[in-house]
């Protein structure tokens, strides 16, 4: 594996959820740094301006900030964002998409759909 292998920030409070989706994306030949917050991963990309990962997988729901405020402020950006959320509402879910997330998954999702939603979003999918 070459070093210029995409990274992907995965933030999410659950501790369990971070290490299995970093398990999962090493699994598929993809680095991956976890975050237990929307305010630790935003201190780190406004901190460290070298710091950009191709794609975030990002949950809904945390303490401070939530997953669409996170995406708020990365609108700039233009790093992919594929969300993931064990309380799917609808109007959370039209906001995140109309704000321009790559995916919108919920939990427990197939570990097959998150990898192809990140290959997708990372553009390494080779299509039909």
């Amino acid at each position: 594996m070459s070093n210029d292998t995409p990274s992907v920030a995965v933030v999410d409070d659950d501790e369990s959820v971070r290490r299995a989706i970093k398990r999962l994306l090493s699994s598929a030949g993809l680095k991956a740094e976890t975050f237990k917050s929307g305010d630790e991963f935003l201190e780190m990309f406004d901190s460290i301006p070298s710091y950009r990962p191709a794609c975030i997988v990002l949950d809904v729901q945390m303490p401070g900030l939530n997953g669409l405020e996170v995406q708020q402020r990365l609108a700039s950006s233009g790093i992919p964002i594929i969300f993931i959320t064990a309380h799917d509402e609808i109007s959370v879910r039209q906001h995140a998409l109309s704000a321009g997330a790559a995916a919108y998954l919920r939990k427990p999702f197939n570990d097959e759909v998150l990898i192809k939603a990140v290959r997708t979003a990372l553009n390494l999918d080779p299509g039909p």
